[in-house]
């Protein structure tokens, strides 16, 4: 396993190094994030199955709303290590923070595609995923005093989350609790791709525990930075994560 373990170091401590120097951005902020996930997913049948995830996430612990999302897909099992999806999402992300990124509640709707590749190698579960985002992005405009949502502008971005499970504990030869880590990168791709190419990054690092064979629990620290559209502005956020997982047969 050295080899992975290598390449893990090397990709979160290049992404580490490099993702804060990308941008030239003339105002830098922070908040203390804590965020409420859920990902639920529903056999409909061996291979096809509908997910449902939604978070609610929180600024300066539960001081100020950040963001919430609803995201639906249909997804299929082509082969035993490969899954494809396709689904919708709607953010609203609010106004929050000192300096605030935003001048009003910016709404958002995409229309995406992914492909998930897993894999293991004795205690290690690697999974690959790449996301497609089709983001239909409002945006704000001032009238006399106050901002509001004007029109609609379309932009891709491209999205490649890398994550290394690591089994600590099991029961009766099935896995309890185990290690998180892994990247998660988020780039502005197109004609329409705005000043810098890197629009967020995640570093990630936690435990998971398994319930049983339905339900998940996890715990994740996530240092998340962002940049804006213009490349003025950039967030770098210390995350707490609280997710709980299901996955049912219908």
């Amino acid at each position: 396993m050295t080899k992975y373990s290598n390449f893990l170091v090397a990709l979160i401590g290049l992404l580490g190094f490099l993702l804060p120097n990308v941008s030239v951005a003339q105002t830098k902020t922070s908040n203390n994030d804590v965020w409420f996930h859920y990902v639920g997913k529903n056999m409909l049948t061996k291979k096809l199955s509908f997910t449902l995830e939604a978070t609610m996430r929180y600024a300066n612990g539960l001081s100020e709303k950040q963001q919430y999302f609803i995201r639906p897909s249909i997804d299929y099992q082509f082969t035993k290590k490969f899954n494809g999806s396709m689904g919708y999402s709607h953010y609203n992300t609010y106004v929050y923070g000192s300096p605030a990124l935003n001048k009003t509640d910016i709404p958002e709707d995409h229309i995406w595609i992914q492909g998930t590749f897993v894999h293991t190698k004795g205690k290690y579960k690697f999974s690959h995923r790449v996301r497609d985002e089709n983001r239909f992005v409002g945006i704000a405009v001032k009238n006399d005093t106050e901002y509001s949502i004007n029109h609609y502008e379309y932009r891709n971005r491209l999205r490649y989350m890398f994550l290394m499970n690591y089994t600590l504990t099991k029961k009766e030869d099935k896995v309890k609790l185990f290690g998180i880590v892994g990247n998660e990168a988020f780039f502005n791709i197109g004609s329409n791709a705005g000043k810098t190419f890197f629009n967020q990054n995640r570093i990630i690092g936690g435990l998971g525990y398994n319930i049983d064979k339905n339900q998940q629990i996890q715990l994740n620290y996530i240092h998340q930075n962002i940049w804006n559209y213009s490349n003025t502005f950039q967030e770098s956020n210390p995350t707490l994560r609280v997710s709980y997982i299901t996955n049912f047969n219908l």
